[in-house]
C-alpha cells in the first residue's frame, strides 16, 4: 500500500469512527428530545459555565449561522439563558439554567458510561497517544 492509500485510509477511518460515536450519542438523547447540536452546548455550559455565543459556536464546531437556532431553541425550552456582557454590550453570554443542569444531571452520567463502553478495550496509554497524534493532526490541518 502505498503512503497517500494509508493517509487516505487513516482519513475515512477517522470521519467513520466520529460518526460512529455521534450516532450512539445521538441515540442516547434523543428521548430528551434534543439534538446533537443542542445537547453539546449544553454539555459545555454545564463543564464550563457561562460563554459568549460566539465562543460557543467555536467550541463545539457550530456554525455561526446555526449557533443563534440552537441557542433560541434552548432558551426557549428554558435549558439556558443570555445574557449581555457588562464591559461589552456587543457581546452575548449564554449560561445553563437551574432547569438546563437538571437535565444534564440525568443525561450527563448515561454519557459517560456510554462513553466508557465506547472506549472499554482502550488502554488509558492508548488514549492518551491517540490524543497527542489527533492533536498533531488537527494543528496540521489549521
Amino acid at each position: 500500500m502505498k503512503i497517500n492509500d494509508n493517509l487516505i485510509n487513516v482519513y475515512k477511518k477517522m470521519v467513520c469512527t466520529t460518526h460512529s460515536i455521534q450516532e450512539a450519542i445521538k441515540q442516547l438523547i434523543s428521548k430528551y428530545k434534543m439534538n446533537y447540536n443542542e445537547f453539546s452546548v449544553l454539555e459545555l455550559l454545564y463543564q464550563e459555565g457561562a460563554q459568549p455565543i460566539q465562543k460557543v459556536g467555536k467550541k463545539v464546531l457550530i456554525t455561526s449561522s446555526s449557533i443563534t437556532y440552537v441557542v433560541d431553541k434552548l432558551e426557549k425550552n428554558g435549558y439556558l439563558e443570555r445574557t449581555p456582557c457588562k464591559e461589552d454590550r456587543r457581546v452575548m453570554f449564554v449560561q445553563i439554567t437551574n432547569s438546563g443542569t437538571q437535565l444534564m444531571d440525568e443525561i450527563y452520567p448515561q454519557y459517560v458510561e456510554k462513553m466508557k463502553r465506547i472506549f472499554a478495550d482502550c488502554r488509558e496509554t492508548e488514549m492518551d497517544g491517540l490524543v497527542k497524534i489527533l492533536t498533531k493532526v488537527e494543528n496540521n490541518a489549521n
